[in-house]
């Protein structure tokens, strides 16, 4: 059993790819100018919006990483994925997304650009893109893993055929190829976890499984050897860290209104939660069915290998590798948006739409190729998820939320805000390794702007009052 699964998921991974080329070839014929390619033409429905929501996010941290996290800890390891970036989409569907949209933006650089000036804009992409890269490598990482247990090829190379495969069909199809791969992965990945979740529960080796899995011990949110502002730091960085990424921002701006922008986060958030709750239940009582793992991660793959049979491993497989590339894709994207049209286009002579286009392709492929780089370096996929939603947001976050909901700061406030969060961060975690860096930061960037807000007025309050 275990050859011929290995086979078939093998098969089942190329052809996956294959799909999501030829969806690509098929899409940019369509894709006349840049709008078209980074935004879809900003026509999103509803439901691709929500399900690209849903598909962007649950990407290899939810299925393996939390998985794995809530396996060693209990509900303390669920702080980061589901929860906390469940809590992180309903924020922004509830009190950002139709006034976000409203502005008419292109990527998040342009609010930084509209509201603090150019200056601002290009450190604020500084500071946003090697996040969007290391939640990328993570994901590449996730899949050279799936296919080197799925084939003879050892993880170097796997890493390197899922880096080339991802980068090709993500930069020739753009965003709207993102999306319809997105709508067609969800329900892939939806079916899997529903698959595993049902013949588990139908195989449990003990009645009394699911009770010893959710024991007192396992169902505290902080462990004994934790303090509460530890706690805290944790909950922080996925809800305000990714609050106010490109990721999420981008399905926001390519809706066809303000009502479905909002409407589509929040499907896209409850949706994520529900799924969500399937790793986090096997999670729980994995230690029952799997005892003594060495590396948690390896719970679900090991899970579905153990209790599905071939056509249904490689249903679990399929899911997977869902997972893995509707998040690749959106990562590689916002930080080739950000780069091509905020920092590279604006120093070009030439802007044609088909030269806007190439740019942004070629930002695209070059991500890819840096995430290819990282992954080879990382030691595990949670660790760099979280480090992604950390490094430079504090300062991010900071200037979004007040620059959004008042008008005064400008352009010095904001600059020392972000550079005060990134150093201040940086500081902490490398230097003093402080478990408690990303809060700290962050009330650094905030306690910085306000301190510098009373003093001046940012040179795009006129527009952005006018938008909201």
């Amino acid at each position: 059993m275990q050859q011929t699964s290995s086979t078939w998921v093998l098969v089942s991974i190329l052809g996956y790819v294959a799909l999501q080329l030829v969806i690509s070839f098929i899409v940019m014929r369509r894709l006349k100018n840049e709008t078209d390619y980074l935004l879809a033409g900003r026509k999103l429905s509803v439901p691709l919006g929500a399900m690209s929501v849903f598909a962007t996010w649950f990407g290899a941290e939810t299925c393996i990483g939390a998985a794995g996290a809530i396996y060693e800890n209990g509900f303390a390891g669920a702080r980061l994925d589901p929860f906390g970036y469940s809590a992180c989409m309903f924020l922004m569907g509830f009190f950002f997304a139709r006034k976000l949209w409203s502005l008419k933006l292109i990527t998040l650089g342009d609010f930084f650009a509209r509201r603090f000036g150019s200056g601002v804009e290009k450190l604020a992409v500084t500071l946003m893109i090697p996040a969007s890269v290391i939640w990328a490598s993570a994901q590449i990482l996730a899949f050279g893993h799936v296919l080197s247990a799925a084939s003879s090829l050892v993880l170097e190379l796997s890493i390197a055929f899922a880096a080339v495969m991802v980068i090709a069909y993500t930069a020739l199809g753009g965003f709207l190829a993102d999306v319809i791969s997105d709508f067609i992965q969800g329900i892939v990945l939806i079916i899997g976890l529903l698959v595993l979740l049902v013949v588990v529960c139908m195989n449990l080796p003990a009645p009394d499984v699911i009770q010893a899995g959710f024991s007192i011990e396992r169902i505290q949110f902080r462990q004994e050897s934790e303090t509460w502002f530890a706690v805290i730091n944790d909950w922080s960085i996925p809800i305000i860290g990714s609050l106010f990424t490109a990721e999420i921002i981008t399905r926001v701006l390519a809706s066809r209104s303000a009502d479905t922008a909002r409407k589509s986060v929040l499907f896209g958030a409850s949706l994520y939660v529900m799924v969500g709750l399937i790793p986090v239940f096997l999670g729980m009582i994995g230690p029952q069915l799997i005892p003594n793992l060495v590396d948690g991660e390896q719970l679900l793959p090991l899970l579905a290998e153990t209790y599905l049979p071939t056509v249904l491993y490689v249903v679990f497989a399929g899911a997977l590798m869902s997972a893995i590339l509707s998040t690749v894709d959106s990562s590689l994207l916002a930080a080739g948006s950000l780069a091509s049209h905020n920092v590279i286009l604006p120093l070009l002579p030439v802007q044609s739409d088909s030269n806007k286009v190439k740019v942004s392709r070629l930002t695209v492929a070059v991500f890819g190729l840096i995430a290819y780089g990282l992954a080879l370096s990382a030691d595990s996929v949670m660790g760099l998820v979280e480090e992604a939603s950390a490094f430079g947001s504090a300062g991010i976050f900071t200037c979004c939320l007040l620059g959004l909901i008042q008008q005064r700061g400008g352009r010095v406030t904001a600059t020392t805000s972000m550079l005060v969060g990134i150093i201040s961060y940086g500081i902490l975690s490398y230097g003093l390794e402080s478990n408690y860096a990303y809060l700290l930061s962050l009330g650094s960037a905030f306690i910085s702007y306000l301190l510098l807000m009373p003093f001046e007025s940012g040179p795009g309050e006129t527009a952005l009052s006018r938008a909201s």
